[in-house]
C-alpha cells in the first residue's frame, strides 16, 4: 500500500522532476516508510512507500528490472503473490525481492497486460517499457486503488491522489459541469473518468491503458462480471448457496492476512465486520486488535453503536480500542484535516469519523480488514427490494438514492451549470446494459461499479491512507462478488436484505449483533448542522472566495441556512453540509 506518480512526455522535452518530486510528497502519509524518483527516457516514475510486506530495501519503489527492460511503480496487495511468484520461478524467472512488486513485474514480463486476470487483490500500478517507450496504467476489478491523471502540455501526468497532480502545476481548476451535477445529485459519487476538477480525470475500474510514446493511447476493460445464473447453478438451494459463500469468504479473509506486519479489523458492530472477526478467529487468530469509534447523540440521533461492537469483542475476546470523540474538541478542529485527505469531496458525514479512527488505529496496526462493499455486493440497502417488479426501476432507484431534483439542482446553482439532467440520464443508461436479467441485478451491478467504488472504498481509501494505514476489504474478494452477481436475486434479498449473509453469519457470530436495527455510521454533528459546526459552515458559504467562486445561487444558500434540519436528503445526509464541504475542498486545496 502506498502512493506512485509519473509523467509520460509526448515531445522532445524533458520530465519536469521538479514538479514530480512536488506530487510525490503531497504523498508522504500514504507511504511514511520510502520514497523514490526513477527516470528514463521520456517516463519518469516516483513513489512513495508503507512497508506491508517484505520489509527490506531490497522491495523498494519505483522497482527496475534492467534484465528486462521494465519499470514498475505500484500500490495496493497481490494476496497470491507467493503462488504466482512459485509459477514465474517454474518459468526460469529469478527473483532479487520477498514482496508482491517484483511479481507484479515479472508477471507483466511473463503474461503482459493479461496478467491482471491471474491478480487476487487490490493494486494500481504503472509499467514502463524501456525498448518501445510504452507505459501501462492498470487499475484493480473494483476500483479499490485509485489512479488519476491530467494532460498537461507535451504530455501526461498520473497520481494516485488528485491532489498530487494539482502540486505538479499546469492543470486546469475549473469546475466540471458533469461532475458537479453528479456531486450534487449522485450523492457526491462522481463516475470515472470525471472528477470536480475539468483538468483531472481517473482511469475506471477494471481498466488497462497502454500509452504509446507518440501520445496514442487505447484502454480494455478485463472484467466485467455478468450477474446472471448459469444453467448448471439453477437448481442450487438456499442451503447450497450458504455453502459457496462461506466457504468464497473463509477464503477472502485468509487471503488478506498475507503481511509481514500484524492485521486489526474496523469493528462496527454490524454483521458485516462482525463476520470477519468471527471468520478470523474461526482460522485461529488471537489476540486480535478490533476498532470502534462513536460520537455524542443528537437529539434522538445516536452517535455510536458500541453496545454491538462490545458484544463481539467480549465474545471472542480481542483487544478493543473504541475511540469517543466529541465534536466541539476534536470534530471541528480536525476537520479541515480530514477534508484536505479527500481526493474529491465527499459528503457522507461518516468520513470524518473513519479519518479519526484511522489516526488511533496507525497507533496499533499499519494493516486492517474492513467491513465495506457487503451491502452492495449482498443487497442490504433499502433501494433494492422496490426494484423487484418495478416497471421503471432507474426513476425508482433515483427517487431513493439521488438527494435532489433536476429542478432543485437548478435552484441551486448558478446558471452556468443548468444544462441536462445528467445524472438520472447517467442511472437510465446503466440500468440499460445487459449482462444482468433482475432489475435488483442491475441495480447492484451500478452500485458495485460506480457508487462503491466513489463513496465507501474511496472514503476508507482517502482516510485510512491519510494516517500511512491500509485498509482491505474482504467483502470485495472478486471470486466473492461474482459469486453473489451469479446468485438468484430472492436469496440476497430474504430476510429483509442480506439475506444469505445473515444466515451465514448466524453459523459463525452472535445473533444478537444480526438481529437488530441495520445501523451506519453516525456523525450526527454533520447531518444536524448547529452550534459551532452550524457557525463554521455559515462562515464558509459566506466567504469571500466562495461569493466569488460564485458556484451556487445565494437564495438558495441563504434558505438552507435558515432551517438546515428541513433540508435531508433520502439518505439521510444535510444538503447545506453538501454545498459547504464543495467550498471547503475547494478552498483546503489552494482552488
Amino acid at each position: 500500500m502506498c502512493g506512485f506518480c509519473g509523467e509520460i512526455r509526448f515531445d522532445d522535452n524533458p520530465v519536469d522532476l521538479g514538479a514530480l518530486s512536488a506530487m510525490n510528497a503531497t504523498m508522504t502519509p500514504r507511504g511514511p516508510d520510502g520514497h523514490g524518483i526513477w527516470q528514463q527516457g521520456g517516463i519518469a516514475l516516483a513513489h512513495r512507500r508503507l512497508s506491508i510486506i517484505d520489509l527490506s530495501n531490497h522491495a523498494a519503489q519505483p522497482m527496475v528490472d534492467s534484465e528486462l527492460g521494465l519499470s514498475v511503480a505500484f500500490n495496493g496487495c497481490i494476496y497470491n503473490y507467493k503462488e504466482l511468484r512459485a509459477e514465474l520461478e517454474g518459468r526460469g524467472y529469478r527473483f532479487f525481492s520477498q514482496g508482491d512488486t517484483e511479481v507484479v513485474l515479472k508477471s507483466f514480463h511473463a503474461w503482459g497486460s493479461a496478467c491482471v486476470d491471474r491478480f487476487h487483490g487490490m493494486f494500481a500500478f504503472a509499467v514502463a517499457e524501456r525498448d518501445s517507450g510504452r507505459l501501462t496504467l492498470v487499475r484493480d476489478r473494483l476500483g479499490i486503488k485509485p489512479l488519476y491523471y491530467a494532460e498537461v502540455s507535451g504530455g501526461l501526468r498520473f497520481a494516485s491522489t488528485l491532489p498530487a497532480l494539482l502540486a505538479g502545476g499546469g492543470i486546469s481548476t475549473d469546475i466540471d459541469p458533469v461532475a458537479l451535477h453528479h456531486y450534487m445529485h449522485f450523492h457526491a459519487v462522481v463516475p470515472a473518468p470525471h472528477t470536480i476538477l475539468s483538468g483531472v480525470r481517473k482511469l475506471p475500474p477494471a481498466t488497462i491503458r497502454t500509452i504509446e510514446p507518440n501520445g496514442r493511447s487505447s484502454d480494455r476493460l478485463y472484467w466485467d462480471p455478468r450477474f446472471e445464473t448459469p444453467a448448471e447453478e439453477r437448481g442450487l438451494s438456499f442451503e447450497d448457496w450458504q455453502e459457496r459463500v462461506l466457504d468464497a469468504l473463509r477464503t477472502a479473509v485468509r487471503r488478506r492476512l498475507v503481511a509481514d506486519v500484524d492485521v486489526g479489523v474496523l469493528l462496527s458492530g454490524g454483521l458485516d465486520s462482525s463476520l470477519i472477526v468471527g471468520l478470523l478467529a474461526e482460522q485461529g487468530q488471537t489476540g486480535l486488535n478490533t476498532f470502534s469509534v462513536g460520537f455524542e447523540t443528537v437529539g434522538e440521533e445516536v452517535g455510536d453503536e458500541f453496545q454491538y461492537s462490545d458484544i463481539i469483542a467480549a465474545h471472542y475476546g480481542t483487544r478493543h480500542h473504541k475511540i469517543r470523540v466529541d465534536s466541539a474538541s476534536r470534530l471541528l478542529p480536525e476537520l479541515p484535516n480530514c477534508v484536505r485527505a479527500m481526493a474529491e469531496p465527499m459528503v457522507s458525514h461518516d468520513v470524518i469519523g473513519f479519518y479519526l479512527l484511522s489516526e488511533e488505529v496507525s497507533k496499533h496496526v499499519k494493516v486492517v480488514q474492513s467491513g465495506q462493499g457487503a451491502d452492495e455486493v449482498f443487497a442490504g440497502y433499502h433501494w433494492y427490494p422496490p426494484m423487484v417488479g418495478s416497471q421503471d426501476p432507474a426513476a425508482d432507484y433515483a427517487r431513493a438514492f439521488c438527494d435532489r431534483s433536476h429542478e432543485d439542482y437548478r435552484r441551486a446553482v448558478d446558471p452556468r451549470f443548468h444544462g441536462d439532467d445528467h445524472s438520472r440520464a447517467f442511472i437510465a443508461a446503466q440500468f440499460a446494459r445487459a449482462g444482468a436479467e433482475a432489475q435488483v441485478d442491475k441495480a447492484l451491478r451500478m452500485d458495485q461499479g460506480i457508487m462503491l467504488v466513489d463513496d465507501p472504498v474511496k472514503r476508507v481509501d482517502n482516510m485510512t491512507m491519510a494516517w500511512g494505514l491500509e485498509a482491505r476489504v474482504p467483502f470485495l474478494d472478486h471470486e466473492l462478488v461474482e459469486l453473489a452477481a451469479r446468485m438468484p436475486d430472492r436469496f440476497k434479498l430474504c430476510d429483509d436484505g442480506k439475506g444469505v449473509l445473515k444466515a451465514v453469519g448466524r453459523r459463525i457470530i452472535p445473533s444478537s449483533v444480526i438481529d437488530r436495527p441495520k445501523g451506519y455510521f453516525p456523525v450526527p454533528a454533520l447531518k444536524y448542522l448547529r452550534g459551532k459546526v452550524l457557525d463554521t459552515v455559515a462562515d464558509l458559504v459566506h466567504s469571500s472566495r466562495a461569493r466569488e467562486r460564485g458556484l451556487f445561487q445565494s437564495a438558495y444558500v441563504e434558505e438552507l441556512l435558515a432551517a438546515p434540519d428541513d433540508h435531508i436528503t433520502p439518505l439521510r445526509g444535510s444538503k447545506l453540509w453538501q454545498v459547504a464541504l464543495l467550498e471547503m475542498w475547494l478552498q483546503e486545496h489552494g482552488i
